[in-house]
């Protein structure tokens, strides 16, 4: 319940959208606490060798940009190649030949080959984590990129993403190797998300990361085809990179990006780490649907600033709950 359309939005970011303190901070012992488990796997005969200082939180939950319910945690552990080196195709995928003398690795290559098989490597670490006596209850598989391991004590998941790191390319760069969802390997770079969220956040004064979380839960609202959570990232970020300056009311940001958002859903979305090209697939009847949602949200943004203006905040606030749902707080006097 709320009087005014500012105390609305801070009600509905604070206790609808952004993360509860309490659930992340519980998320965060957790995520440690399986961190120091898989650190013992590195003195298991068998298993690959760790590289533990190119592990690395990643996914919204480390950039800060997760809404509720908190479903899942992204892990990558390093491993070392021992030696094992690298080709890459047109295509981006990556095949790894591991030396004879990498006795472990060697073991995990696709049959008959010195090539490193990536879903090989998965399905070890869900063998290592099946022992592991607080998991013996939870449900532990492979997807396409990482071992998943679904809790009982707490309801979300960790993906844990095995990586290799390369050495310095021609432009000067190391990238993240791990696995491509179909037996070999992949370029990423988590590091470079991570670092252009909090840049975009501290120029713009710790603004833009409430904005961000505010348009995910709009995009996840079943009224529209959903964009992937990382491309409308990577659209909000593009976006706030070309301003200068940006307003200190939400409700000002998320009607101009409803603005933006009806005409950029139409053009190319390229990935920042200049990687995966441009990350905008989707169909043109998405895009249209989107586009149209998105116009039809910024006019009604456009009335419900009209009647704050006029001291209408009752009238405001029910056009803010035709955008974002019957979860969004209601006028009370």
């Amino acid at each position: 319940m709320a009087t005014t359309v500012n105390t609305a939005f801070s009600e509905f970011i604070r206790y609808t959208v952004n993360l509860d303190s309490e659930v992340t901070k519980t998320a965060r012992r957790s995520r440690d606490w399986l961190i120091g488990q898989i650190d013992k796997f590195d003195s298991k005969i068998g298993f690959p060798t760790l590289y533990n200082d190119i592990d690395i939180h990643f996914g919204s939950f480390a950039r800060r940009t997760k809404i509720r319910e908190l479903n899942d945690i992204d892990l990558i552990i390093g491993l070392r190649s021992q030696g094992s080196t690298y080709l890459q195709d047109s295509w981006g995928r990556i095949e790894m030949t591991v030396p004879d003398t990498a006795t472990d690795l060697i073991k995990l290559c696709h049959d008959y080959t010195n090539k490193l098989n990536s879903r090989k490597v998965i399905n070890k670490f869900i063998s290592e984590l099946s022992t592991i006596p607080q998991y013996k209850k939870a449900e532990i598989k492979r997807n396409l990129e990482a071992a998943t391991l679904e809790l009982t004590t707490h309801p979300w998941n960790f993906d844990i993403v095995p990586s290799f790191i390369t050495v310095p390319e021609p432009d000067g760069r190391t990238y993240y190797i791990i696995p491509d969802g179909k037996g070999h390997w992949k370029k990423t770079d988590p590091r470079l998300d991570r670092s252009n969220i909090s840049r975009i956040n501290q120029k713009h004064n710790g603004k833009i990361l409430n904005v961000i979380r505010l348009i995910k839960y709009w995009n996840n609202r079943p009224t529209m085809p959903s964009m992937g959570s990382y491309l409308l990232e990577c659209m909000l970020v593009s976006y706030y990179d070309n301003k200068d300056t940006v307003s200190d009311y939400v409700d000002i940001e998320a009607r101009n990006i409803f603005a933006h958002i009806s005409s950029a859903i139409h053009n190319n979305v390229y990935d920042p780490k200049n990687i995966q090209g441009n990350l905008n697939n989707l169909s043109f009847d998405e895009k249209q649907k989107i586009s149209a949602k998105a116009l039809f949200d910024y006019r009604s943004a456009l009335e419900a600033g009209h009647f704050e203006g006029s001291g209408d905040h009752k009238s405001a606030i029910i056009k803010w709950r035709g955008i974002f749902g019957s979860a969004f707080p209601e006028y009370t006097q």
